[in-house]
């Protein structure tokens, strides 16, 4: 995007793989909840959140130890003018599906297009923003752009390619279980048992093995996703042995719950990965389609009896930072206090839309860590009689004497954060606000927040050093009404999509990154999210026979990371 990749053309392996890593050995992963699509690529269904990542592949793949380049992977070239206006690959000759036929530029073509109209909502964005592909040679195709965007060029390089043949004449938006998608990853779906478990096997016959962006990776001969109710029933699943590896998200639990006996004899290790990543959101969101949520002095209040340091204290021994801002822990976050002027200058046509403190400088309020958060009660009881309601027999009531009430959305199998939610409401119902849980269980979950059918519900949005065209899917004002977009709070702000569109057009880091710290600050000064705390390292419990390169990617762990880089070595 800025600049040149960090490795040459003739590299061969990315900088944090061990590219003599061992092929062999089998894991099981575990996942909460169940499934009933096996195609990541569409809306309908829930799918096992790892699969696209093990058996479909893209023009090009991502460095995680670089956030804005790109290296060959289906294409074995790449070529753009100055101006972006359109980005031309080469498909590699011996690219292949995992029925052995060969990846064709009609394959491409068809794979944009599908996507692009009925695949997930997510695919749609780009697919607009191209004028025209066509097929330039044997094995080249072109991408025109009718929008000035230069991210577009790495985007195109980055959607899962599709078997033409095989969905030629069927409904791939509506496709059965038994349709699994064919792709030209490492790994192929052996066997599946609907809603418990999936069998993937390594492709022994990969056409990939020997390609640079791929030597040293998907290193298991097998890979299965076991499904378990709870968080619960799955960690103690991990404890008998029944699962290879656990991503941990509580640092208490970390600190206290990994005492058992697998550990205490080195079957199972601990081991912790530090990042440079953004800390992403993840927090409570507020359907602001819907009031009380569509009054931000209401969130505000909202955002005030959360009570964090009491509620952090309490579930993780107070170990985790909380998030600030959509950005934080990273170069790209909104810097405390009054805007700079780089930043300001982008805000500043937008200043009578923006709430206060967007430009003046926002931060979330600070508890004094007892469990009454008088402080925070009192700022929260300001806000609410400010948007008209006051307590009338221990009930917050509106003008029109109706109770504030509303529900927070949860599936059944989020322990933690039903945890927190419960302490939640110990505090809303001081306020005299009738908040109540609703759990479902994982289909009923996705449904419902696809349709933006909730009053508030969980909310986890990752956030990269790169952020780009996705930024418009996540809080863009067409997004706000799109099923299944991931703009759950239903934001439409004109200040957002203008920094969406700045930071997509900037020429250089410095504007680049100016544009993203103004977005940072309309986002977090619009109290749409109530935060929880964020995770500055990577917790992972695994079999000691699962290995790791020593050289760590600056993005961290992730499925990229473990299971993409990890090897088997058998004891002994």
């Amino acid at each position: 995007m800025y600049g040149d990749p960090a490795l040459p053309p003739d590299f061969v392996s990315l900088p944090y793989v061990n590219a003599d890593a061992p092929k062999g050995g089998k894991i099981t992963l575990g996942n909460t909840g169940g499934f009933d699509s096996l195609n990541p690529f569409v809306r309908k269904g829930t799918v096992p959140w790892q699969l696209s990542f093990f058996t479909h592949e893209s023009l090009m793949g991502r460095s995680w130890d670089e956030p804005f380049a790109l290296y060959g992977l289906l294409a074995e070239s790449v070529e753009t003018p100055d101006d972006r206006s359109w980005v031309e690959f080469t498909l590699r000759e011996d690219a292949r599906f995992s029925d052995d036929s060969p990846v064709t530029v009609e394959d491409v073509i068809f794979s944009y297009d599908t996507l692009g109209t009925v695949g997930h909502p997510k695919y749609h964005g780009l697919r607009s923003q191209i004028e025209k592909i066509e097929q330039t040679g044997p094995r080249s195709v072109r991408f025109t752009f009718n929008t000035d965007n230069r991210e577009l060029a790495l985007l195109a390089g980055m959607r899962p390619i599709l078997s033409k043949a095989q969905w030629d004449g069927k409904d791939f938006a509506n496709a059965p279980l038994a349709e699994i998608p064919i792709g030209s990853g490492p790994y192929v779906v052996r066997d599946y048992q609907a809603g418990r478990q999936v069998v993937l096997d390594r492709n022994a016959d990969y056409w990939g093995v020997d390609v640079p962006f791929r030597k040293g990776t998907n290193n298991f001969d097998q890979i299965v996703i076991d499904f378990y109710g709870d968080a619960a029933v799955l960690f103690e699943a991990f404890k008998a042995g029944e699962i290879s590896a656990v991503r941990e998200f509580n640092a208490e639990t970390w600190a206290s719950q990994y005492t058992f006996p697998a550990i205490e004899r080195g079957d199972v290790v601990k081991s912790s990965f530090a990042h440079q990543k953004p800390s992403g959101m993840t927090g409570f969101v507020m359907n602001t389609r819907r009031a009380p949520f569509d009054d931000w002095r209401v969130r505000d209040a909202l955002i005030a009896a959360f009570n964090f340091e009491y509620i952090n204290e309490t579930l993780t021994g107070g170990a985790l930072p909380r998030i600030s801002s959509y950005y934080s822990n990273s170069q790209l976050a909104m810097q405390p206090g009054p805007a700079p002027t780089e930043v300001a200058s982008l805000l500043a046509p937008f200043a009578d839309e923006l709430l206060p403190g967007t430009i003046d400088g926002y931060a979330l309020p600070v508890a004094d860590g007892s469990v009454r958060n008088r402080a925070g009660i009192r700022l929260a009881l300001k806000q609410l009689e400010a948007a008209g309601y006051s307590a009338k027999d221990g009930t917050m009531r509106g003008a029109d004497g109706a109770p504030l009430s509303f529900k927070i959305l949860m599936s059944k199998g989020s322990s933690q954060d039903l945890a927190i939610a419960e302490l939640y409401l110990q505090a809303l119902n001081r306020l005299g606000i009738a908040a109540e849980i609703e759990t479902v269980d994982d289909a009923q979950f996705v449904a419902r927040t696809n349709e933006f059918d909730f009053d508030m519900t969980t909310f986890r949005r990752a956030l990269s050093l790169s952020p780009g065209n996705e930024q418009k899917f996540y809080w863009g004002s067409e997004a706000a009404d799109q099923p299944g977009s991931r703009n759950l709070m239903g934001v439409k702000s004109p200040a957002i999509d203008a920094l969406i569109d700045t930071m997509l057009s900037a020429r250089d880091a410095t504007d680049f990154t100016a544009a993203v710290r103004a977005l940072d600050r309309v986002l977090t000064a619009g109290r749409y999210v109530i935060p929880f705390w964020q995770y500055n390292e990577g917790l992972i419990a695994h079999d000691a026979q699962m290995k790791y390169p020593e050289t760590l990617p600056i993005y961290g762990d992730g499925p990229n990371f473990m299971p993409e880089v990890w090897w088997w070595e058998p004891k002994g």
